[in-house]
């Protein structure tokens, strides 16, 4: 079950006016382990918002009173790390640019899969800072680092951080040998398979590489023993 950085299960506030739609979209948001609330209007969607705290917000473009805009506006003057979902007509290519333009950070259109929504929201709640403390399954987790072999995706205190295919492989072996001492000779077989001999720079240089990405303005993970190599542990 995904959960919150308080460790209380996500809050997701659904906003549209179809009841049905609505009652559908609640369910499978509790079928996650999530908790779920409905809002049929805006007014309502940005009372509810200001009195439960929700992370994400599930809106639809067109509401009976305020457009899903307004929604989002009044909703982030307040909180403006909540992540918004934009529910929209498959032909309101201006509306989905005009939502995103105004903060909305993602959208998926009508008539959607409910697997789609979920998955999405999923990818926008990993994004929130401080990120979920249950990590997708089976991925690879070091202290506040994660590394999902599945999405090839990597973040640090739910950030992503962008890699290059060397720097993936390079963290991906560390990630294996958490706390583990790695010479240069090790590292170089197991990511770009060479022989150690005079190529002792190319891992100081994606070390280096490594560090500015992952430790930059952050307590730093992977550390040098001289004389010996390097290892990653968990920052204190």
């Amino acid at each position: 079950m995904d959960h919150s950085p308080d460790r209380q299960p996500w809050r997701i506030l659904v906003v549209d006016d179809e009841p049905d739609l609505v009652e559908v979209l609640c369910a499978a948001l509790r079928y996650e382990g999530w908790q779920a609330r409905a809002a049929r209007d805006g007014a309502s969607a940005v009372a509810t918002a200001a009195e439960w705290h929700p992370h994400a917000v599930v809106l639809d473009m067109m509401l009976p009173d305020l457009d899903g805009m307004e929604v989002l506006r009044r909703i982030h003057l307040e909180r403006p790390e909540v992540r918004v979902l934009f529910l929209t007509a498959r032909d309101a290519v201006e509306d989905r640019i005009a939502g995103l333009a105004a903060g909305g950070d993602d959208y998926v259109t009508k008539p959607f899969s409910l697997a789609e929504v979920t998955v999405r929201l999923r990818s926008l709640l990993r994004r929130t800072p401080g990120g979920p403390v249950t990590p997708p399954e089976g991925a690879l987790v070091l202290g506040d680092l994660v590394l999902d072999e599945r999405a090839r995706e990597v973040t640090r205190g739910g950030e992503v951080i962008e890699l290059s295919p060397t720097e993936y492989a390079l963290l991906l072996h560390l990630l294996r040998h958490p706390k583990q001492v790695l010479s240069k000779a090790q590292i170089l077989d197991a990511v770009w398979s060479y022989d150690f001999g005079g190529r002792a720079h190319v891992v100081e240089l994606y070390i280096s590489y490594l560090r500015r990405k992952l430790d930059s303005g952050r307590p730093p993970m992977i550390h040098t023993v001289r004389g010996a190599g390097y290892l990653i542990k968990a920052a204190p």
